[in-house]
């Protein structure tokens, strides 16, 4: 298997300042010089990053569909595939507890690593470097997006808006799983119209999934 060293220097193009990236791959299990500092700056990293690429790749878009792509793009989940995508899994740094429960195919951790990863290539290399990375890896999802996408709980909001009816009520049924890798499931119920359920990852996920299943059903009547 490629060591560490060899698969940051074939990904980022980074032969120095390994510490940096062994640290972003470091989860808290671990060592408790972990990802969780980087994971703050590559946040706004990535949010600057991609905020510039979708003002300048989207001129004639007003601020609310650019708000509406931004959301799409740098979720947690998304940013779990990307990392997929780019090979981290493998040198991931878990504790054995951690690893035992699954930590290395979580959409949180994974989402926080990879966050983690361009806060270290941004301490490398600096913005330009960093924000090259991110449409470079984002380059498929960014340009499959023809239109601004709708947001699953706005959309549904509005539905109910449109056909005069309650707005959309959310409910926690459940919560399971270890704290680095909980599964959340949550309720959403319009009235007694209608209800579904939907599993993320973070409360907020499910919560967009169960509204992206209640809308998908309300559409088909």
């Amino acid at each position: 298997m490629t060591s560490a060293a060899e698969w940051i220097a074939a990904t980022f193009g980074v032969a120095d300042r390994l510490a940096d990236f062994e640290r972003a791959l470091t989860h808290g299990s671990q060592a408790a010089a972990n990802y969780e500092r980087l994971e703050f700056l590559g946040d706004r990293v990535l949010g600057l990053a991609m905020a510039t690429w979708l003002y300048e790749r989207f001129p004639a878009e007003p601020e609310g569909a650019l708000s509406r792509r931004f959301n799409a793009l740098v979720t947690g989940a998304v940013c779990a595939d990307v990392a997929r995508g780019l090979g981290v899994v493998p040198h991931l740094r878990l504790g054995k507890q951690a690893r035992d429960d699954g930590a290395a195919q979580s959409d949180n951790v994974l989402g926080d690593v990879m966050e983690a990863l361009i806060g270290a290539l941004y301490l490398a290399r600096g913005f330009d470097a960093a924000a090259a990375f991110v449409r470079a890896a984002w380059a498929d999802r960014i340009e499959t997006q023809v239109k601004a996408p709708r947001h699953p709980k706005s959309a549904l909001q509005e539905w109910a808006a449109a056909h005069q009816r309650r707005p959309p009520e959310y409910s926690l049924v459940e919560r399971s799983g270890p704290q680095h890798a909980p599964r959340f499931i949550v309720r959403v119920t319009i009235g007694k119209l209608a209800e579904a359920t939907g599993e993320g990852t973070s409360k907020q996920e499910a919560e967009t999934a169960a509204a992206a299943a209640l809308l998908a059903e309300l559409e088909q009547e």
